[in-house]
């Protein structure tokens, strides 16, 4: 990507991710850390890694006038993915006792899951 294209804001913010990730880096490799943040981390930055990698192909596809449906669809199943990981994640915190999870967030996240239910059961009877 030519360097005028490119946002200054997002420039910025990017180059500033770089900086706090290099400092993470050295934290990793010094500290005693909770696996289970490790993990959440890890997760997180295959997330931003797939991502940046999508927005990557999709602009290359769009500079060249190519069909981006592919990596379109790629994302759609990444997201599908993610959303499965962190669905057992708060299954599993839900059915821990030394966790406070304010009513209000469950409450929300009921009703977009009851949606999204809804939506699923449509497109699973399109499919089969």
């Amino acid at each position: 990507m030519a360097e005028s294209t490119v946002c200054p804001t997002v420039r910025s913010r990017l180059e500033n991710a770089i900086s706090e990730l290099q400092g993470l880096h050295e934290l990793l490799l010094s500290g005693d850390l909770d696996p289970e943040v490790l993990a959440d981390f890890r997760d997180s930055l295959n997330r931003v890694r797939t991502a940046a990698w999508a927005a990557q192909q999709y602009v290359a596809r769009k500079e060249t006038d190519q069909d981006s449906t592919s990596v379109l669809s790629f994302l759609a199943g990444e997201r599908i993915r993610a959303a499965h990981h962190l669905c057992q994640a708060v299954s599993e915190d839900l059915r821990r006792n030394d966790i406070e999870i304010q009513a209000g967030s469950l409450v929300q996240l009921y009703e977009v899951m009851s949606d999204l239910t809804e939506q699923l059961k449509g497109v699973i009877n399109r499919l089969g």
